[in-house]
């Protein structure tokens, strides 16, 4: 297949040294553009967990041997040899090596390498989430199609790797949609935006209110926005944290504001949402205040999620009706279930990649061989016209004799024509392939034979 991976991810390398790795912002169009002049196409796809290059290696790259570039030529093959591919496995590792201005020797141990159908079955694993800190994490997926749209957009993405992507891109999708390796929550923010689509509907008419504008929450406001509420209240101490998390909030279709945490019990009523993970050692959101704001709802529902160590919510709240309060701990323990489903779940996943990894594979195969078919079958036309063109010529000579000219090039017909077979069956006889000659002779024959 020639498609190759080389990369180090959480699992092989420390933080600091994927830190090193990565390639991003304008690094990634350099890379790709320097990659394009000794592979046949490349994706580079680095996040904070893995920084990896997808190449196929060339057909005819400059370290071909000359008598593999002779035997390659006659046989019109496509396919590349496993010595020059792990050469240029070589020639991408001590690419990297320099363009991060690291020692390959120093870099090396941490560095994976697969290649051909495992190549595939890994960059597979990697699309279906398999492969990710989080098990059966959705991130992933378009993370890799934001680096092939790179690829495409600095033209290195080639026909034949292109297809490979789209196969990736399917099987993916299938393994998704076709077990439960994904199916659960297994993230707080994930796992509190389920809580939301679990209790209410018609999303675009409610309200998220975020108490603090932390790291957390501002991952449960993004997973909760993109379902697709319709207001947003930030309450927060510091109001330019709260005014760049409502920027990477607001949308045409999503209203956000963003008011001081004193105002807090005013806008509470207003809220059906509640995320709360202030870092606070005292109470933010009490009894008293919660009833309150029930009241001027009109006893309507309200979820609340409660991040926070200690908590922010009074934890009596739970006991009132129409409010669902669920703590940091109630989250994890659904959290824990979750993942045990997903790595029962994945079990039949790998299953699957198994399965779609030869699919692909034949397909690719047969793929191939119709252009190995048409390269020979030109290689040979080729070499027909030199014959009879050179037949012609001496046709055209005073003395020439028609009946030797044409037995003449009858002979250099046959030997140029048996020329790779009797050489491939003298290999395989000369390596005790047996099955190989057999393949071979039989096949010969059936074609004598008219079969």
């Amino acid at each position: 297949m020639r498609l190759v991976v080389i990369g180090v991810n959480h699992k092989t390398a420390p933080v600091a040294l994927r830190e090193r790795l990565a390639l991003v912002g304008d690094d990634v169009n350099v890379a790709l553009k320097q990659l394009e002049t000794f592979t046949d196409g490349s994706v580079i796809v680095s996040t904070c967990n893995r920084t990896e290059i997808y190449a196929l290696v060339p057909v005819m790259p400059e370290a071909v041997a000359k008598s593999e570039t002779q035997e390659a030529a006659v046989s019109g093959s496509s396919h590349v040899s496993a010595a020059v591919i792990s050469a240029h496995i070589v020639k991408i590792k001590t690419w990297l090596a320099e363009f991060k201005q690291l020692s390959l020797i120093d870099i090396d141990p941490y560095l994976y390498v697969h290649r051909d159908t495992h190549a595939l079955t890994h960059w597979l694993r990697v699309a279906a989430g398999l492969d990710s800190m989080i098990l059966g994490e959705p991130q992933i997926l378009g993370q890799i199609k934001r680096s092939v749209h790179l690829a495409q957009e600095q033209k290195v993405l080639s026909n034949q790797l292109g297809w490979i992507v789209d196969q990736v891109f399917a099987a993916a999708k299938r393994v998704r949609n076709e077990t439960k390796v994904g199916a659960q929550a297994v993230s707080l923010s994930f796992a509190a935006a389920k809580l939301v689509t679990q209790i209410f509907d018609d999303l675009p008419s409610r309200t998220l209110l975020i108490v603090a504008a932390g790291e957390m929450n501002r991952l449960v406001a993004t997973h909760i926005a993109g379902l697709g509420v319709g207001r947003v209240i930030i309450c927060n101490r510091n109001p330019e944290r709260a005014e760049a998390l409502a920027a990477e909030l607001r949308h045409p279709n999503r209203r956000v504001d963003v008011r001081t945490l004193q105002e807090l019990p005013d806008v509470l009523a207003e809220a059906d949402i509640v995320s709360s993970c202030s870092g606070s050692m005292d109470l933010l959101i009490d009894k008293t205040m919660t009833v309150q704001a029930l009241k001027r709802r009109r006893y309507q529902p309200m979820l609340m999620i409660d991040l926070a160590v200690p908590r922010d919510i009074d934890s009596s709240i739970s006991r009132i009706d129409d409010i669902y309060l669920y703590s940091v701990d109630d989250l994890q323990h659904v959290i824990a279930g979750n993942i045990e489903q997903r790595r029962q779940a994945a079990v039949d996943a790998e299953l699957l990649v198994s399965q779609l990894v030869v699919e692909v594979d034949r397909r690719f195969q047969v793929r191939q061989v119709g252009k190995d078919i048409q390269q020979y079958r030109a290689h040979t036309q080729e070499k027909v016209d030199k014959l009879l063109h050179a037949s012609i010529a001496k046709l055209q000579q005073d003395d020439a004799s028609p009946e030797e000219i044409l037995i003449e090039l009858s002979r250099r017909l046959t030997q140029s024509l048996t020329h790779s077979p009797s050489k491939l069956m003298r290999k395989a006889a000369r390596e005790g392939d047996s099955e190989l000659l057999n393949f071979v002779v039989s096949g010969l024959t059936d074609t004598h034979r008219g079969r």
